[in-house]
């Protein structure tokens, strides 16, 4: 035993600390996918239709296959037995006897080279039928249009869309009602109506779509890939390929950001793995920037029109909506979107009537996937306007409005979602104390018709999403498996992918904070599903709240089992020690009983070790939503609200981005460093979402596949920035902490949109306000509102 006394070192909980990653992805040492060659290594190269809509009548692939350095050219005809991918089964990965896209994948080639693969394209000659085009979501509802996927004869009945067809072109439908809204309408005193038109997006992540395949000589399948779900992906190809899935391993190199643009399973990793089944080699398809343009998926458009009522006294009193949303050719999960956006529409205020129905349809343009925020940038979009009206409507400030309607912790909303912790109400008023927002929207609105063109405004929005997990499975898992050295050093096994996100580094806080150790005495393997543990991937904001509470368990369970032979040896109570600093200590004084590295090989060596420990954390009971979609979607929720300041040229239509001022509930600070680096990245992605991003699609082709054309912001647009963290401490949450990854981009626009009509009086419901919509709409050249979609009953 040792007398000595040291202070106890600071928590790391709330602390700046720098990712894990950082020094090599810093000095280029990091390897990407487009680093990896296996030995013996192909490369694929794939043959896209470059037609919107036709039949393909012939395909000759013999001068590619006789081109030197070619291994393999596939094409439908090759693989027979092709299973539909996709959330709805819809899409096969070579394409048979129709193209639905310019985007569709018809052939397919593995050659030494990258250039020869290229070079054996060229040389694939196929013949097309052009069929009727459907561009428009609303022309797809048309009878007699067009049909994406018509009905095939002698198809087996039950059979997905991708084999049997569709005798319409509805993709899915959703429809929401909680109250009377008859009710609700005839208690208004105020009702406003608004049609909104959202569009393209695409996510630009710094690293492209790639994948590896090989097979051994045992007919197991590994698979180098950037997918954001790796576990769900074991289990989708086990069933596309008629595997066993226990031989299908899939290892995730590093990977340059998700977004939810890897959440699916694609025809290009599908494509891959035929070619390295045809070969016998391994075979490699990364994807260039352009191709990533043409061939991922994008944020779904949307149009949809916003009912709302309030009385007098500022108490809403029903919502209803009608959403229409452009599925594109093949269903991937933007089609879900509207799973989330009810919640926004339903919940985010208290409205005790709410009507919801929306139908996403096919057309020949591209698919839509997940995305950042999933559906409730477009939904804050519209309410927050509504929010603005109605508050004008009745002469009541915009914040004021918005208090009196705010969630507070403990409510139930009337879809059923439960509020055990909420910072709505702080946000707000963080939000609007920090920037002076009353004072600033009161005088900008009195000055409009004063001075020059250029005009200040400042705008609020709020937003409500998913932090504690989503319910989207029967359960939402994750494992870990934690293992303590004999010289102290803890090697932390999750299956929570990290995709730039920082989540490895929050993991190993976590654990440290448990066990007292630095965080560099840990080490995180989450990249191989033949090692860790079972996840359902990386989306919904859930990775700190799920993964994190299945770390904090493992390590708890290793403190107790140290601190339980401690006190064997130093004959005390356990509850007496604790761990801080690399030691172990008495709790009351500090005082040291033995370094922690020196204690655990005493352990090693004694018949007490069993120094790796277990834990696998799944949400904790609650109703889940049921088949009207009531129920309790998530843990927790993650709210926030931010203020805009922005200029506008009345003479251009050119809108700069001053100042945001934004206040988040994330339950607890977990990493001050990384958090902050979350909510400037949101807040720069909803920027780019409102002013400048849009990727032009015209009759079913993509017009700006480049960065030349498709404006991203850059360092010199980017806004000074004000974020507070409001911590309410969520009682599930590991630490407190609740996910907040998706939330910065959601109430962007919404804000923007706001700021633009304090500027100037004119409230513009389309996206993105480039400069030249907004000087049309100033000067009278664009409609206010956009057309009402059809939604059919």
């Amino acid at each position: 035993m040792t007398d000595t006394v040291a202070a106890k070192p600071a928590s790391l909980i709330g602390q700046r600390i720098a990712k894990m990653d950082a020094p090599e992805k810093a000095s280029g040492r990091t390897r990407y996918i487009h680093d990896i060659s296996l030995p013996g290594q192909l490369h694929a190269a794939i043959l896209r239709a470059g037609r919107v809509h036709a039949r393909i009548v012939r395909i000759d692939v013999s001068r590619a296959r006789a081109l030197p350095g070619v291994h393999a050219v596939i094409t439908a005809a090759d693989v027979p037995g092709q299973r539909p991918i996709g959330v709805a089964k819809d899409h096969l990965p070579l394409k048979r006897d129709r193209v639905r896209s310019v985007r569709d994948e018809v052939a397919a080639v593995a050659a030494e080279t990258e250039a020869i693969a290229q070079q054996a394209l060229a040389l694939i000659e196929v013949e097309y039928e052009d069929l009727p085009v459907l561009a428009d979501a609303e022309a797809a509802l048309d009878p007699g249009a067009p049909l994406v996927h018509p009905p095939v004869e002698g198809a087996p009945a039950g059979a997905p869309t991708g084999i049997a067809g569709r005798a319409d072109n509805i993709a899915m439908r959703f429809d929401y009602t909680h109250g009377d809204v008859a009710q609700g309408e005839a208690e208004s005193d105020v009702v406003v109506e608004d049609s909104f038109s959202l569009h393209y997006v695409t996510h630009c992540c710094m690293g492209v779509s790639g994948v590896i395949a090989e097979f051994d000589a045992r007919a197991n399948l590994l698979l180098y890939s950037n997918t954001q779900v790796p576990f769900l992906h074991k289990r989708e190809f086990a069933e596309i390929l008629g595997m066993d899935p226990g031989r299908i391993r899939i290892i995730q190199p590093p990977i340059g950001g998700g977004f939810g643009s890897k959440l699916d399973i694609y025809p290009f990793e599908v494509i891959c793995v035929f070619l390295a089944r045809a070969t016998g080699r391994p075979v490699k398809l990364v994807y260039s920037r352009e191709e990533e343009f043409i061939a991922s998926p994008t944020r779904q458009p949307v149009r949809l029109t916003l009912r709302s009522g309030c009385t007098r006294d500022g108490r809403l009193t029903f919502r209803q909506v009608h959403t229409l949303h452009d599925n594109g050719a093949y269903t991937s999960w933007g089609a879900t979107t509207p799973f989330v956006m009810m919640q926004t529409f339903s919940s985010l205020y208290r409205v005790p009537h709410c009507d919801y129905h929306t139908v996403a349809v096919y057309t020949n343009n591209p698919y839509a996937g997940s995305f950042r925020g999933y559906g409730n940038l477009q939904a804050t979009f519209a309410v927050e306007a509504h929010m603005d009206r109605m508050a004008q409507a009745i002469g009541m400030d915009p914040l004021e409005f918005r208090r009196r309607n705010a969630q507070v912790a403990g409510e139930v909303s009337g879809q059923g979602m439960v509020f055990r912790s909420c910072g709505f109400q702080e946000c707000l008023d963080t939000a609007a104390g920090r920037s002076d927002f009353q004072r600033k929207h009161r005088e900008y609105a009195a000055q409009r018709d004063a001075g020059g063109p250029v005009k200040r405004g400042v705008g609020m929005a709020s937003m409500l999403h998913v932090g504690g997990g989503a319910k989207i499975y029967p359960s939402d898992g994750c494992g870990t498996i934690l293992k303590l050295d004999d010289f102290g050093h803890v090697t932390l096994m999750t299956g929570a992918s990290e995709i730039g996100q920082g989540s490895e580094t929050v993991l190993a806080q976590l654990v440290c904070e448990e066990l007292g150790l630095p965080i560099s005495a840990v080490t995180v393997v989450n990249n191989d599903t033949d090692i860790t543990p079972w996840d359902v991937g990386v989306h919904a904001s859930r990775t700190t709240f799920i993964a994190g509470n299945s770390a904090l368990g493992a390590a708890r369970k290793a403190k107790a089992k140290i601190l339980a032979g401690a006190a064997a040896r130093f004959e005390c109570q356990a509850d007496d020690l604790d761990l801080t600093g690399g030691r172990i200590v008495r709790k009351a004084t500090g005082q040291t009983l033995s370094d922690l590295p020196r204690f655990l090989r005493s352990l090693h060596f004694s018949d007490r070790a069993e120094l790796v420990m277990t834990s696998f954390y799944y949400e904790p009971p609650s109703v889940h939503q049921d088949k009207e979609f009531k129920g309790d979607v998530s843990a927790a929720y993650a709210w926030g609200t931010q203020v805009v300041e922005v200029e506008v040229d009345t003479d251009t239509g050119n809108v700069r981005l001053l100042k945001v001022t934004a206040a988040h509930d994330v339950g607890r600070v977990l990493n001050r460093l990384g958090i902050e680096g979350q909510v400037e990245g949101g807040i720069v992605m909803g920027q780019g979402y409102a002013l400048t991003e849009n990727l032009i699609v015209d009759e079913g082709k993509i017009r700006n596949p480049n960065y030349r054309d498709y404006k991203l912001v850059t360092a010199p647009e980017i806004p000074e920035m004000d974020i507070a963290f409001i911590e309410s401490m969520d009682g599930e949450g590991p630490k407190g902490a609740k996910g907040v990854g998706e939330a910065p981009a959601i109430c962007m626009a919404a804000a923007i949109a706001a700021a633009i009509e304090n500027a100037t009086g004119v409230r513009i419901t389309s996206l993105p306000f480039t400069p030249e919509r907004v000087y049309r709409a100033l000067h009278g050249a664009l409609p206010p509102t956009p057309p009402a979609p059809r939604v059919p009953a």
